[in-house]
């Protein structure tokens, strides 16, 4: 590599960026080139010019799930307003007698005490009702009913959150999930919101402290870290590379198959039947730049495990503005991988760095 300083190894890398294992071997060049001092310098340079203008904005993205539409939300409402009379029939008899009219009320009831399926079906068992589970609350908020026992200490529990009584003020600096707003005053306060409309403030300030879309987020957490990893997967099933996703279920063994001793194992490995390491994979979101800095240390993590391995090469899939951090970021994968980093944008050119090419249609063909 011909390099007069730093702005000359980058665009001769550049120039290389329809070449992938040409641009590979010329950043794992870069040590050999430059002075430790300025490695960081170059890699950030690397990860400057050939990879932050493919990032996307994942925040900008809520993973959406059906139940979480505004309509059947709004039809549900309508039908507690109308057996409640407007949230004056509040007893646990009459709430009991909503739920079992229309047990996708539960949703209703449930977001006016803030709390997830989860929490209510424990703060139900807090009254000895031990059969009580989130997957029966989601099952009643889908529209099964319930049985009688389970309406009457669903109701129960609504009653004692609404009136305060459930749980108990540990202490000055915590509050309940009732002292909010609408819920401050008991069914009181939600019928002076119902009766004379919420001031935007107010609806603002419960924005401020529980965010856009938080509860959705929370709950497709696990969705949203498989943005990278499905279209991934999709990919190498489609061109028939044979790999191994890992997961809770597959750690121990796929770590066993390979001799992998790094916990947890990539989120793929790609290997030549029967079990011929290739490849090791991580998907990495981040859209804060402190978390990238923190997710680039496992890209460090895995090059280790790939140099004991034998020279495994070590891929990267990534989004998310977080990583337009490259001075302690983007840059060390760029170092850690060798610029083996690709985004949802360029992900199909995954295919051009070897090993790849040689794996292609190995699935297909058996």
């Amino acid at each position: 590599m011909a390099i007069d300083g730093v702005e000359a190894a980058v665009h001769e890398i550049e120039l290389l960026a329809d070449d992938w294992n040409a641009r590979v071997q010329a950043i794992r060049r870069i040590p050999a080139a430059f002075g430790q001092r300025q490695h960081t310098v170059v890699y950030q340079a690397v990860a400057e010019g050939l990879y932050r203008p493919f990032l996307s904005p994942q925040f900008a993205y809520v993973k959406w799930r059906a139940d979480y539409e505004l309509e059947p939300f709004e039809a549900a409402y309508d039908v507690v307003m109308e057996l409640t009379t407007g949230f004056a029939k509040v007893t646990p008899a009459d709430i009991a007698g909503v739920l079992h009219a229309a047990p996708q009320t539960l949703k209703v009831f449930r977001a006016i005490v803030g709390y997830t399926p989860n929490e209510l079906a424990v703060a139900t068992s807090e009254l000895g009702f031990a059969t009580v589970s989130q997957n029966r609350v989601k099952s009643m908020e889908a529209g099964k009913p319930g049985t009688g026992p389970l309406v009457d200490a669903l109701a129960e529990a609504i009653d004692r959150l609404m009136s305060g009584t459930l749980w108990e003020v540990a202490s000055e600096d915590v509050r309940t999930k009732m002292d909010k707003p609408d819920t401050s005053g008991g069914w009181s306060t939600v019928r002076q919101f119902v009766n004379h409309g919420v001031p935007y403030a107010l609806l603002l300030h419960q924005r401020h402290y529980g965010g856009a879309f938080r509860t959705l987020l929370d709950a497709t957490s696990t969705a949203r870290g498989d943005m990278l990893e499905e279209p991934l997967e999709e990919l190498l099933v489609e061109k028939g590379v044979p790999h191994l996703r890992t997961g809770a279920h597959n750690q121990r063994q796929i770590a066993a198959q390979f001799g992998l001793t790094v916990q947890p194992a990539p989120d793929f490995v790609i290997f030549e039947p029967p079990s011929s390491l290739r490849a090791i994979i991580e998907c990495k979101h981040a859209n804060d730049g402190g978390t990238a800095r923190d997710k680039a240390a496992r890209f460090g993590t895995l090059s280790s495990e790939g140099a004991r391995l034998g020279g495994v090469p070590v891929f990267a899939v990534l989004d998310g503005l977080g990583w337009e951090r490259t001075s302690d970021a983007l840059g060390p994968v760029v170092r850690h991988t060798d610029g083996r980093i690709f985004t949802l944008q360029t992900l199909p050119e995954i295919l051009q760095v070897e090993p790849f090419p040689n794996l292609i249609g190995i699935t297909s063909r058996r």
